[in-house]
């Protein structure tokens, strides 16, 4: 991966974190950008509550579709 148009102060401040911690610059971008990546459950919980509201709710009941189904 190439970052371009990196800002100066940004690689800067990268390197310095990276060296703090003793660790390859590369190493500590990966880091980073795997925690930024990464989907906490509140994210999760929105986006299952958007496909709930898009999908119609099932009022059909276990019982009335057995019974159906041996009715046959």
């Amino acid at each position: 991966m190439v970052i371009r148009n990196l800002d100066d102060q940004v690689a800067e401040r990268l390197r310095l974190r990276a060296r703090l911690k003793g660790v390859s610059l590369e190493e500590e971008a990966r880091r980073i950008l795997a925690e930024a990546a990464r989907v906490t459950r509140q994210e999760i919980m929105i986006r299952a509550r958007a496909i709930r509201a898009r999908q119609r709710p099932n009022r059909t009941r276990a019982v009335d579709l057995i019974r159906r189904d041996r009715s046959r």
